[in-house]
């Protein structure tokens, strides 16, 4: 019995070392966002999502932030190198033969931008990943250059918080 509390206990510290995000509530980065996005912009929060509009802005973007779970081992593959940027690409460039994917500053966590056209402009999307925990970021607008400066700003503003140390 002793050995298996001892074996237990170990395997609870160690699970303390997988820290994930920071944060798990986006409603206490609303306001944080919401002026990084830009003036005149509103935003629509809920613990595991945030909207975010502004009609007045140039380009008039509008962005969707969604905190879940993603544990099929794709962090785990992209960190080791195992899954290079180039082969995101490749799995974009099925879809949309116009993506461009790139990596993203993300702190501890690891992270990239995938840009492309849509139907009516242009759209970006910014995956972040730290032990399973997830973050995306999704923005259309009249432009892809919008879409994508809009996901950048973004990122910039909340990551530190988002992510942690």
């Amino acid at each position: 019995m002793r050995g298996f509390l001892v074996i237990l206990c170990c395997l609870w510290a160690q699970s303390g070392l997988a820290q994930g995000f920071a944060i798990r509530d986006l409603t206490s980065i609303a306001e944080q966002a919401r002026r990084a996005f830009g003036a005149g912009s509103s935003a629509r929060a809920e613990p595991r999502r945030l909207a975010l509009t502004c009609p007045a802005c140039d380009g008039a973007p509008t962005v969707d932030l969604q905190l879940g779970r993603l544990n099929d081992g794709t962090e785990e593959r992209v960190r080791s190198g195992k899954t290079s940027l180039g082969a995101l690409e490749s799995i974009c460039l099925k879809r949309n033969p116009d993506c461009r994917l790139s990596g993203i500053s993300a702190g501890p966590a690891i992270g990239w931008i995938s840009v492309y056209p849509v139907e009516r402009g242009g759209g970006a999307t910014a995956v972040f990943l730290r032990d399973g925990d997830l973050l995306s970021i999704e923005a259309h607008a009249a432009n892809r250059e919008t879409a994508a400066d809009a996901v950048q700003r973004l990122a910039q503003a909340i990551m530190p918080r988002v992510v942690g140390r």
